[in-house]
């Protein structure tokens, strides 16, 4: 930037009743919280929508992207946050491998099916290292038909992580090692996952406070639930969670990212502690 020169200047000036529709419109979609407090992240964002759809009034606007599927999901993908790389928090991928799949298959016999689910999986960072960190940490990874499905609101999310590219930030937790043994050469800075693992993993839209998206997924035995909550308030966080409850196996699991809990938002798990991370589980 030089000169001055400001990026995606917004063109409307909003008024509180605007800022409060939009944030309505958000949060029944959602689930995320916009807000006042936000003025700045949601002008310079439905600003740009709304000069894409010819709509310039944000009552307009608003109607045409609650009848039109396109610009609705044009919308989320604008507000949505998809800040993730690999191995983020991967003490809990340690506590996948050491205790939370061998009490799993306890119950399971070799050859059975042992789902995991990422949401939200943002551009497939989550889902992808949870399969790298398990065919590396996890000598009973071909004991058993592991499914790992990746599923999120924004659906220029879920494009990307099929098709696999990953810069530098992305990849800079993992070792040279890894990045050698499971990513492509290098190409315009960015690097693409090989085709096995590319092609292991599976990805469908979901929303999380909306049930009718999440029953087509089937049932879990981990889901990776995290930092998704922070964005939610005390209903939408409720609806969430029990959505997330029907979609674990009986003695499945969740796992959260470490600043969020359950403690406030249902009972109907049992934590549990390990050495490096705690969990919630289903009884």
């Amino acid at each position: 930037m030089t000169g001055g020169a400001i990026l995606n200047p917004v063109e409307h000036t909003f008024t509180a009743a605007e800022i409060v529709r939009i944030g309505d419109c958000l949060y029944a979609w959602t689930g995320m919280v916009f807000r006042e407090n936000k003025r700045y992240f949601i002008e310079r964002r439905i600003s740009e929508r709304m000069k894409r759809s010819g709509k310039p009034g944000v009552d307009a606007y608003l109607d045409h992207a609650a009848t039109h599927s396109e610009e609705r999901e044009a919308l989320i993908s604008a507000f949505t946050i998809n800040e993730s790389y690999f191995y983020r928090e991967d003490h809990q991928f340690g506590a996948l491998s050491a205790h939370i799949l061998p009490a799993i298959v306890a119950s399971k016999q070799p050859g059975d099916k042992l789902r995991i689910l990422s949401l939200p999986c943002s551009t497939g960072d989550e889902p992808y290292s949870i399969a790298i960190w398990l065919l590396e940490n996890w000598a009973m990874v071909d004991a058993y038909n592991v499914e790992i499905v990746g599923s999120d609101i924004d659906y220029a999310a879920l494009a990307a992580a099929r098709l696999g590219w990953f810069g530098a930030k992305a990849l800079a937790r993992l070792s040279p090692d890894l990045i050698a043994a499971y990513f492509g050469e290098e190409q315009r800075h960015r690097r693409q996952i090989i085709d096995p693992l590319r092609e292991s993993v599976q990805y469908i839209h979901a929303n999380i406070i909306d049930r009718t998206t999440l029953a087509p997924l089937g049932t879990f035995d981990v889901i990776f639930c995290r930092n998704l909550l922070i964005y939610f308030d005390d209903k939408a966080r409720h609806s969430a969670v029990e959505n997330v409850f029907d979609c674990l196996n009986p003695g499945g699991f969740i796992c959260l990212g470490h600043s969020e809990s359950l403690a406030r938002i249902s009972n109907r798990f049992a934590m549990v502690r390990y050495d490096n991370a705690i969990v919630y589980r289903r009884p």
